[in-house]
């Protein structure tokens, strides 16, 4: 039985690890974490990423800038290694594969890069396409891997108005493909008015977002396999 006490303090060693940029302590409470007996997928997203969650926040609030958010994402990595070989597969029933990236005319990746490692975490098959992506370029690494899932990210109004053109080309060449938009300007109304099938606001709804998708789209093509 795990010390609750001593497992509040742990989890809150590492959120704040992750806030403070502290590798060491990211590393130390993550060591601590197995050392205590906890599970490492409720130590990752109940320590480290509650952690980059409240990063998310003081960036919105422009009380920090990327200079921070990369030193943050450092020290949750540094206990992400510590604690990844020891995670079970997220009990989702699959392994998705996706197709992420930032889509033309747009250099701002850090959401795109907070949602990229909650994938990571969860143990989904990522393509990172990077940032400024040719929106062709979707289309053609959504076919080469045949991911579940291809997500756009755009945070400046002039940038996302490519995102239907690349939502209307997968949905061409593959219906069964679901699509996740998310970044600043976009919203649950332009999602389904573009054909999208999810819309997230952050990182953690991104990744709950991308596992129900990615379920449903199994669903499917089970009760088709099961039809023939």
């Amino acid at each position: 039985m795990v010390d609750e006490a001593k497992k509040k303090e742990v989890l809150e060693k590492m959120r704040n690890g992750v806030i403070q940029y502290d590798e060491d302590a990211c590393k130390e409470g993550a060591q601590e974490a197995l050392d205590l007996g906890m599970d490492a997928n409720e130590a990752i997203f109940d320590g480290l990423v509650s952690g980059m969650e409240e990063v998310g926040r003081l960036f919105e609030a422009q009380e920090y800038f990327v200079p921070e958010i990369l030193m943050c994402a450092d020290a949750l990595y540094a206990g992400l290694d510590i604690l990844k070989p020891h995670c079970q597969q997220m009990d989702i029933g699959l392994k998705g594969a996706v197709v992420i990236g930032t889509v033309e005319g747009d250099v701002h990746d850090i959401g795109k890069n907070l949602v990229k490692m909650m994938f990571d975490v969860a143990g989904f098959n990522v393509y990172d396409l990077g940032r400024d992506v040719p929106l062709d370029k979707f289309v053609e690494e959504q076919l080469k891997t045949d991911s579940d899932l291809v997500c756009l990210s755009a945070m400046m109004t002039t940038s996302m108005v490519g995102m239907p053109k690349i939502i209307e080309k997968i949905k061409e060449k593959n219906p069964d493909c679901m699509i996740m938009i998310g970044g600043a300007p976009t919203s649950k109304e332009l999602a389904d008015k573009w054909g999208a099938d999810g819309y997230a606001e952050d990182a953690s709804n991104a990744l709950k977002e991308a596992i129900k998708m990615v379920s449903f789209l199994k669903k499917l093509r089970d009760e088709k396999a099961g039809k023939k």
